[in-house]
C-alpha cells in the first residue's frame, strides 16, 4: 500500500508546469496518433516526472516548502523505490513505442538522479545545475516527446525547426527555474546546495528571469516568423501578458519588502505561467494541425 506521505512527494499535479513542452512537441508533431500520445503523456507527466520528483525528495528531506507541497511529510524508505518502480514504468511504456523513446527516457531518470544523489549531486552546482535542469526540463525532454509522439529515431529530430524548438523550451526553463528557488535559500543553505538563485540573490533572480524571459520572447518571435507567421509569435506574447504582469507586480512587492519572495508566491507565478502557456501551444496545435480552422468553418 502507498503510504500517503509517498503518494504526496510523487507530486504527480506538479507535472502540470512541464505540461507545456510535451504541448509544444505536439504542435511540431506531423504524424498523429492518439494511442502514441497517450503512451508519450503518461510516460512522461504520471510516471518519469514524479519519479524524478519522489527520487529528489527522498534525498532532499526538505522540512519547509517545496514545488507542489507547502508542509511537505517526512519521507520513507518506500518512497526511494516507488520512484524506481514509476522509473521502470515509464521505461515499459516508452519500448511500447521504440527503442529510441525508451533510450530518452532512461537518460533522462539517470540524470534526475545525478541531480539529487548525494554522491554527485549535481545540485549544489549553481551553474551546472540551472544549465542541466533547464536543459534537460526543455530541450531534452522536447526532443524526447517529439521522438516518441511520431515514432522516429532521433535523427529524424535534428533538423533546425526541431533544435531551435527545443532550444526555446529550454530558454524558458532557464529563465523560470531560479524562480522556484527563491524561496529555499535557507532550506539550500543548510543543504550546502549553493544554487544559481542563492548566487543571485533574491532581487538579482528576478533580473536575471526578467533578462532570460525576454531573450526567450525575442527567440520564439524569431522563430513562428522563420517557420510559421510572425502572427504567432505575437499571440505569444499576448497569451503570456498575464504571466509578465504578475511578474512585475510581485518583483514591485519584493522590492519593498523581500519576505514576499515566498512559496505562495512562486506558486501562483508558476500557475499563471503553466496556464498561459499550455492554452498558447494548445491553440497552436489546433492551429498547426488545421483543427481549429475546419471547427470555424462550420466541418
Amino acid at each position: 500500500m502507498i503510504l500517503r506521505s509517498t503518494f504526496l512527494h510523487l507530486r504527480i499535479p506538479f507535472s502540470f508546469f512541464l505540461l507545456p513542452v510535451f504541448l509544444f512537441a505536439l504542435a511540431l508533431t506531423p504524424n498523429l496518433d492518439p494511442e502514441r500520445i497517450a503512451i508519450v503523456f503518461f510516460a512522461l507527466h504520471l510516471f518519469l516526472y514524479p519519479a524524478s520528483n519522489a527520487y529528489n525528495s527522498y534525498f532532499d528531506k526538505d522540512e519547509k516548502s517545496i514545488g507542489g507541497i507547502k508542509n511537505p511529510p517526512p519521507v520513507s524508505r518506500q518512497l526511494y523505490w516507488i520512484s524506481l518502480a514509476f522509473d521502470l514504468l515509464a521505461l515499459l511504456l516508452g519500448f511500447m513505442i521504440n527503442l529510441h523513446f525508451a533510450s530518452m527516457l532512461f537518460i533522462y531518470g539517470l540524470v534526475s538522479k545525478a541531480y539529487s544523489h548525494p554522491a554527485v549531486r549535481i545540485k549544489k552546482y549553481p551553474f551546472l545545475s540551472w544549465f542541466i535542469a533547464g536543459y534537460f526540463q526543455g530541450s531534452f525532454s522536447f526532443l524526447m516527446a517529439y521522438v516518441g509522439l511520431n515514432d522516429f529515431h532521433l535523427d529524424n529530430a535534428m533538423n533546425s525547426k526541431i533544435i531551435f524548438a527545443s532550444l526555446l523550451a529550454s530558454a524558458i526553463l532557464w529563465g523560470s527555474y531560479p524562480m522556484t528557488q527563491i524561496y529555499q535559500h535557507e532550506e539550500d543553505a543548510k543543504r550546502g546546495d549553493f544554487t544559481l538563485s542563492r548566487l543571485l540573490g533574491i532581487k538579482g533572480t528576478f533580473i536575471f528571469t526578467g533578462i532570460v524571459f525576454s531573450l526567450a520572447t525575442a527567440g520564439f518571435l524569431f522563430y513562428f516568423n522563420a517557420y510559421y507567421h510572425i502572427q504567432y509569435g505575437y499571440d505569444f506574447m499576448i497569451f503570456l501578458a498575464p504571466v509578465v504582469l504578475f511578474f512585475v507586480y510581485w518583483f514591485w512587492r519584493v522590492i519593498k519588502d523581500e519576505t514576499m519572495a515566498d512559496y505562495r508566491h512562486t506558486m501562483w507565478l508558476n500557475t499563471i505561467s503553466a496556464i498561459c502557456m499550455n492554452v498558447f501551444f494548445i491553440y497552436l496545435f489546433l492551429k498547426s494541425s488545421g483543427v481549429l480552422d475546419a471547427v470555424l468553418e462550420g466541418y
